[in-house]
């Protein structure tokens, strides 16, 4: 979708300095920025999920560790 907005320079400018190296355009990286956003609005804060997960009686998370 092609549309037309007014970004302010500083934060930008921020923004590249924050970047990757393979960020070289405006465009590249408002959608960077953009599916940031995205993915962190879709991530559930655990305390949202406090109360919701239940385990097993039998089970056992310290079992599953394993040191090398």
């Amino acid at each position: 979708m092609r549309t037309n907005i007014v970004l302010n320079d500083t934060l930008i400018d921020e923004a590249f300095k924050f970047s990757a190296d393979s960020v070289s355009t405006k465009k590249d990286l408002v959608e960077i920025a953009l599916l940031e956003y995205v993915n962190n609005r879709k991530r559930k804060s655990l305390k949202d999920l406090r109360g919701k997960i239940r385990f097993h009686k039998n089970y056992d998370h310290k079992s599953l560790r394993f040191f090398r």
